[in-house]
């Protein structure tokens, strides 16, 4: 797998999440951005000064990041060469796709950790470029 570089809570109101990560620890954070992915708007942002980042996301009911009113610990995020063989090889090992974004033109996959009770999310590296001059130091 290639390498970690955030990790990410789905939270039912960003604002307040970001306010209390900041007093709890300091964090700041690059400007919230809304978007859609086929049928769900949300809404993101990741922490500044990473990598790693903190990444909160605000996703409707029946989203990949539907939180159920209530915050929680959603993924981990790593760079991957190709999502393609490496999701095929995860989900061989036992960790099944939860959700694919490819077929929404995204590049990315969570896979589901039981035992962490969570997702591993895999992107595709080819990404990180435009990735860090959006939300990477100074972005």
């Amino acid at each position: 797998m290639g390498g970690y570089y955030h990790v990410c809570f789905v939270v039912p109101e960003l604002e307040r999440a970001m306010a209390d990560l900041g007093r709890a620890g300091g964090v700041e954070w690059s400007p919230v951005r809304e978007d859609v992915l086929g049928p769900w708007e949300y809404r993101i942002v990741f922490s500044r000064g990473g990598p790693p980042y903190f990444e909160l996301i605000e996703g409707p009911p029946g989203s990949p990041w539907d939180c159920g009113g209530a915050a929680r610990f959603d993924h981990v995020g790593f760079w991957t060469e190709s999502i393609t063989a490496r999701s095929r090889r995860l989900a061989d090992g036992g960790f099944p796709v939860d959700f694919d974004g490819c077929p929404y033109g995204r590049p990315f996959a969570y896979h589901r950790v039981d035992s962490i009770g969570a997702r591993v999310e895999l992107v595709d590296v080819a990404r990180r470029p435009a990735f860090e001059s959006a939300w990477g130091p100074g972005a």
